[in-house]
């Protein structure tokens, strides 16, 4: 599929004035990003470069679920070099890289900071529901922390894979499960005792 549309635009008054086809670039530009756990397929605003899907699927699934509302406006397969640029940075080690691009999704006032909160909390690093409700200015909400998690559509971009359980326990996690959740966690240099619905952060002695 190519990466752009074509719409017709009448041709200027003059000599022959007909018509022309010009090349446009398709709003939502999709594209897929090889990672340790398996293709990151990412949707983008060709106008503004801002992430506003993602999600551990091979593309042709991950159409299919990404948000109808980001969908709608019209996508194409394209180039994402900003996306693979940061990518390969996160799978390096760069622990910001992902951060360097913009997101956005819909959701209300609380969850709009809890995903902004998740963002500040660097690879390598995990916290708990709870503590997330506090960075989020409501510290008893950890219950609404748990439901703006479940309803993050940004894979590893808005990175709910580093907020766990109290007592260190992974939880649920959306893109792929608890063996993914703990892929990612191991990835970005935290240890964890397994993938299986008992696996917990190993704590460190040292």
């Amino acid at each position: 599929m190519s990466c752009w549309q074509r719409r017709r635009n009448r041709a200027p008054d003059g000599p022959g004035g007909g018509r022309t086809l010009t090349p446009v670039p398709a709003p939502v530009l999709v594209s897929s990003h090889p990672t340790p756990v398996g293709p990151l397929t990412v949707a983008l605003t060709a106008a503004d470069g801002v992430v506003r899907a993602a999600s551990f699927l091979p593309w042709e699934e991950a159409v299919l679920r990404f948000p109808r509302a980001v969908m709608a406006l019209g996508w194409a397969e394209g180039a994402q070099p900003q996306v693979a640029d940061a990518v390969a940075g996160w799978i390096a080690g760069d622990d910001t890289a992902l951060m360097t691009l913009a997101v956005a999704q819909e959701g209300g006032a609380f969850t709009q900071e809890v995903w902004a909160q998740m963002r500040t909390v660097p690879a390598g690093r995990t916290v708990s529901y709870g503590e997330l409700a506090e960075m989020a200015g409501r510290p008893r909400a950890a219950r609404a922390v748990g439901t703006a998690c479940a309803g993050n559509t940004i894979a590893a971009f808005v990175p709910c894979h580093r907020v766990v359980q109290a007592g260190g326990r992974l939880g649920s996690y959306g893109f792929g499960g608890m063996e993914n959740k703990a892929a990612l966690l191991r990835l970005e240099g935290v240890e964890v005792s397994s993938a299986t619905p008992a696996a917990r952060l190993v704590e460190r002695t040292a």
